[in-house]
């Protein structure tokens, strides 16, 4: 089985601002379901949606990213 890339920061940004999954759902009008997805990595969010994030977040884009630097 391959191993699951880790692409996004969403769920430990979210825990940094005391954010839940079900308030950025609320946030930008999604299902719960679909946040949760982005949160493990299952999915990832359009890169637009990726800005809608950081918007509400008040973050840079950048933080929702995990580095290419090793």
């Amino acid at each position: 089985m391959a191993e699951k890339r880790i692409l996004n920061r969403i769920k430990g940004v979210l825990a940094d601002k005391d954010k839940t999954n079900l308030w950025l759902a609320e946030q930008l009008g999604k299902n719960k379901s679909t946040i949760s997805k982005w949160c493990t990595n299952d999915q990832q969010p359009t890169l637009e949606t990726l800005f809608d994030i950081a918007a509400i977040l008040k973050v840079d884009v950048r933080e929702l990213l995990v580095s290419t630097e090793k």
